[in-house]
């Protein structure tokens, strides 16, 4: 069902620049009463391996790893793509802990249950 009060922020990429728009925005929107929820996928997947993210500090910006951290502390979901951490060759691999390891079919039902989603 469709809950027009819900934004899913897909993360795609490792790249350090691209990291802090949807957990800005996710935390934005929980403080708007919207329902955020953020997915990573394919690459972005590196991002949640422990280590990773206390290494990308942009600007005057807290690193990622407390940006995750303040995101999940509020009650975010970060989800992870089973499939991903296939093709990455992390299935041995640990995520950073809060991470819910889902198949890739909840990423459709996400998408199609969000009144929007934003891809980065």
């Amino acid at each position: 069902m469709k809950d027009e009060n819900t934004i899913l922020y897909v993360i795609t990429t490792d790249n350090p620049e691209k990291q802090y728009a949807p957990l800005v925005l996710a935390q934005t929107a929980k403080m708007m009463d919207i329902t955020p929820i953020t997915y990573y996928l394919g690459a972005g997947l590196k991002i949640l391996i422990p280590g990773a993210a206390e290494k990308i500090k942009l600007g005057s910006f807290p690193t990622v790893a407390e940006m995750l951290q303040k995101t999940m502390g509020m009650g975010i979901t970060v989800y992870a793509c089973e499939a991903s951490k296939q093709m990455c060759g992390l299935e041995k691999v640990a995520l950073i802990p809060g991470a819910k390891i889902v198949g890739a079919g909840t990423l459709n039902d996400l998408a199609l249950d969000a009144g929007a989603t934003m891809w980065f």
